[in-house]
């Protein structure tokens, strides 16, 4: 094991230094908190030891810097600031102890082994999906840089989802991660709010971040660009003229005019026998009709 302690007070640093190292493990010192942020980065440490009073960045900074760079080394709060609020941003900014001086050693070196037992962070404080980031601390969240405003159920089930990146949810793991056990789920309520999340989130960015999958339910995927109402007109209009398209080796056909049909009927048809009238079609005998004179006929 090998422990890295972030402590300003000199004499301090020294005793947490030997008594980890009676514990046959690995002690290193800085003793400022530009100095923890590239020794973390350069040395896989099993546990970080951190105070928040120091020179220059303090440890609540140190500690955002650390999980935005994706440390996942377990860190330790050991500092003399007591109030709850404290206590409350150290652990919000990615502390995952919190131990308030005057402190017991033997408590410290506990504390350090259950952190080392439990191993390195594989999450950091803000949920992040590609361009989407969602923080539960300040329940803000951001596609790229801009801010989205959603309502208390919206954010709820967002995190569900954030929380289980790639992964498909049912109705029912849905309603169980965001909704009390009271709600009857039966309802539509999963698909409005699914809705409401794709308008706010989705939509307006022109991208495609939750999907359905048939049958089974959604998945949170890596974005995808939504098409333009101009590609899916096209499209449209591609399919279209595709099923109107005769087969391979064919050529179109064209319905002739009534007119040639009738003509090449009267063509077509056997001649009449003598004495015999011949059944014309509508289209002759029509024009075999004599034409109205309005002469007197002959005495």
């Amino acid at each position: 094991m090998r422990v890295l302690i972030v402590e300003d007070d000199v004499k301090l640093a020294g005793l947490i230094q030997r008594a980890v190292r009676e514990q046959a493990a690995l002690a290193d010192v800085a003793h400022e908190g530009e100095d923890a942020l590239w020794m973390a980065d350069a040395t896989p440490y099993d546990v970080i030891v951190l105070d928040v009073n120091l020179p220059g960045i303090d440890g609540f900074e140190t500690c955002r810097r650390l999980r935005a760079a994706r440390v996942p080394t377990p860190i330790l709060m050991l500092t003399a600031r007591a109030s709850v609020t404290d206590r409350v941003t150290g652990l919000d900014t990615g502390a995952d102890d919190y131990l308030v001086k005057p402190f017991d050693v033997v408590e410290l070196l506990a504390r350090i082994r259950a952190l080392a037992r439990r191993g390195p962070v594989t999450r950091g404080t803000v949920l992040s999906a590609d361009d989407l980031s969602l923080d539960p601390g300040t329940q803000v969240v951001r596609r790229g840089g801009t801010r989205i405003s959603l309502s208390t159920k919206e954010f709820q089930l967002l995190e569900v989802f954030m929380r289980r990146p790639g992964q498909v949810l049912s109705r029912y793991d849905l309603l169980e991660g965001a909704w009390d056990m009271a709600y009857e789920n039966k309802s539509n309520v999963i698909d409005v709010y699914i809705r409401y999340l794709r308008n706010k989130i989705d939509r307006p960015f022109g991208m495609r971040t939750i999907e359905t999958v048939r049958g089974a339910g959604y998945r949170l995927a890596a974005a995808a660009v939504l098409p333009s109402r101009a590609a899916l007109a096209g499209y449209a209009r591609g399919r279209a003229t595709q099923a109107s398209a005769p087969p391979s080796g064919r050529l179109p056909t064209v319905a002739a005019p009534r007119c040639a049909m009738a003509m090449a009927a009267t063509r077509d048809s056997p001649s009449p026998l003598p004495g015999s009238r011949a059944r014309l079609p509508r289209l002759k005998r029509w024009n075999a009709r004599p034409a109205m004179s309005s002469a007197k006929p002959l005495p």
